[in-house]
C-alpha cells in the first residue's frame, strides 16, 4: 500500500544529527509515511546509519547540493505529499499528523511550512538567539505565505514535479526553497504558514557561520531573486516594519562611524561588544547560572557604550537616540517574547546582536543590488567569496531560516 506522506531528508556528512532526525520520525504518531534519505555523496557513515534505522536510502555519486538531493528523493517518493526535513531537524511526535491534517482540511493548499520550536538543542547564546528569532518570525507570520521553507515544509508531489522541483543550480545550502516559493506564487499556487507544525533544530551556530550564512547564502541571493522577480514580499522578516528597523539601525551605524572618525577611541566600542558577546556565548554553553551575572554585566556595559557613543555625536545625539528607540519599538514584541522565553537579561544581552544583524543585512542588500546591476542575468547559484572548504562550514542540510536576513 502506497503511503500518503513521503519524508525526504537530504544529508551530507552528518551521521550523528541524522540519527536523531530519523529517531524522531520513527516516533511519529502518524504511521502512514515513508522516509527517503538522499545521501549527497557523504564521506562518513550517514548512509549506513540511515539504512540501519529503516530509511530508504538513495546515494548520489558526486556532491550536488541539497536542492538536487531533494529533487532525487521526490522523484523516488511514493507519497501524495512530500515533507522536506533537514538532517539537523527533529520533528515532534505530532508534526507529520498535523501536516496531513492541514492538507486534508483544505484541498486548496498546495504547500505549507512550520517553524523551529522554542527549545533549540544547542545551549549557546548565539544558537538560542538565532533559532528563537526564526521561531518568533514564523509564529507571528500571516497564514498566507509568499515563500517556502524546506527545513520542515511540505508540498503536493504532483505540484512539485509540475514546477520542476528545486533549482539544482543552487549547489550549496542557499535560497532554493525561497526560489521555489516564488515560482509557486507566480503559478498561482497557495502556500500557508502553520504555526502548530514545529520541529527542534539541532544546529550549533557560531558568529562567523551565522554571518556567512545570512549574508552569502541568504541575503545576497535573496536580494538578487527579489530584483529579478520585480517585487519584495511583505512577509516574515521582510515585512515593512523590519525594513524600517534595518534602515534605522544602518543610519545609527553611519552616525557612529562619523563620530568614530573624529574620535578613534570609539572604535573600541564594537570590539568590546563583540568580545563580550563571544564570551557570553562560551559561558552560556558551559553553565546556566554564571551567564546570568555575565549577561547583567554585559547589559550594563551596553548601556554605557550607548552613552559613550551619544556624547561625541553632539547635536546629532538626538537623532541617534530616536533611531535606536525606533528599532527597539519596532522589535518590542520580539523583546517581550525573548523575555518570556529566556528572561529579561537574555533579551537585553542580545539587543546588540540584533542591531548587528540589521547592519549586515543592509550590507547584504547593497551587495546583492550591486551584483544585480553589474550582471542582471548572472547564474543563480550561491557562490560565496571563498573557495569551498576554506572557512565555510560543512552543513549536512541547509542551515536555514526563512528568517534569514533582510535582503
Amino acid at each position: 500500500m502506497r503511503p500518503r506522506l513521503s519524508v525526504v531528508v537530504p544529508v551530507r556528512d552528518a551521521a550523528e544529527s541524522l540519527c536523531a532526525c530519523l529517531a524522531s520520525l520513527a516516533a511519529s504518531l502518524q504511521r502512514d509515511h515513508e522516509v527517503v534519505v538522499v545521501d549527497d555523496a557523504s564521506q562518513d557513515a550517514s548512509a549506513e546509519r540511515a539504512a540501519e534505522q529503516g530509511a530508504r536510502v538513495l546515494r548520489l555519486a558526486e556532491p550536488a547540493g541539497p536542492a538536487a538531493a531533494r529533487n532525487r528523493g521526490a522523484e523516488a517518493a511514493q507519497g501524495e505529499h512530500l515533507l522536506f526535513v533537514d538532517a539537523d531537524v527533529c520533528v515532534h511526535p505530532d508534526t507529520l499528523s498535523r501536516v496531513e491534517a492541514v492538507f486534508a482540511g483544505d484541498p486548496s493548499i498546495d504547500a505549507l511550512f512550520g517553524s523551529y520550536d522554542a527549545t533549540p538543542a544547542a545551549p549557546n547564546l548565539l544558537s538560542q538567539y538565532k533559532n528563537l528569532f526564526h521561531h518568533f518570525v514564523h509564529q507571528s507570520a500571516a497564514r498566507e505565505a509568499e515563500t517556502f521553507w524546506s527545513g520542515c515544509g511540505a508540498i503536493k508531489r504532483a505540484v512539485f514535479l509540475e514546477l520542476g522541483g528545486f533549482d539544482p543550480s543552487y549547489t550549496r545550502p542557499c535560497i532554493e526553497d525561497i526560489e521555489l516559493g516564488a515560482r509557486l506564487r507566480r503559478a498561482g499556487r497557495r502556500i500557508v504558514v502553520c504555526p502548530e507544525i514545529q520541529a527542534t533544530h539541532l544546529k550549533r551556530w557560531t558568529l562567523g557561520g551565522m554571518v556567512r550564512s545570512d549574508v552569502w547564502d541568504r541575503g545576497v541571493p535573496w536580494t538578487e531573486l527579489a530584483l529579478r522577480e520585480g517585487r519584495l514580499p511583505n512577509a516574515l522578516n521582510l515585512e515593512r516594519g523590519q525594513r524600517v528597523a534595518a534602515l534605522c539601525a544602518y543610519a545609527f551605524a553611519l552616525l557612529w562611524a562619523v563620530a568614530a572618525w573624529r574620535r578613534p577611541a570609539l572604535l573600541a566600542v564594537p570590539v568590546a561588544l563583540l568580545l563580550g558577546l563571544l564570551a557570553l556565548d562560551v559561558l552560556s554553553e558551559k553553565s546556566r547560572r554564571l551567564p546570568l551575572l555575565a549577561m547583567a554585566v554585559f547589559a550594563t556595559g551596553c548601556a554605557g557604550a550607548v552613552v559613550a557613543t551619544m556624547v561625541p555625536l553632539g547635536r546629532w545625539a538626538f537623532v541617534a537616540s530616536a533611531l535606536l528607540i525606533a528599532v527597539l519599538w519596532i522589535n518590542r514584541r520580539f523583546s517581550t517574547f525573548l523575555s518570556r522565553a529566556r528572561g529579561p537579561l537574555f533579551a537585553a544581552a542580545v539587543l546588540p546582536l540584533h542591531l548587528f544583524y540589521y547592519c549586515y543585512s543592509g550590507a547584504a542588500l547593497l551587495i546583492g543590488l550591486l551584483r544585480h546591476l553589474i550582471s542582471p542575468g548572472r547564474a543563480r547559484a550561491c557562490r560565496p567569496p571563498w573557495p569551498e572548504g576554506a572557512g565555510s562550514e560543512p552543513s549536512p542540510s541547509p542551515p536555514r531560516d526563512a528568517s534569514g536576513p533582510l535582503p
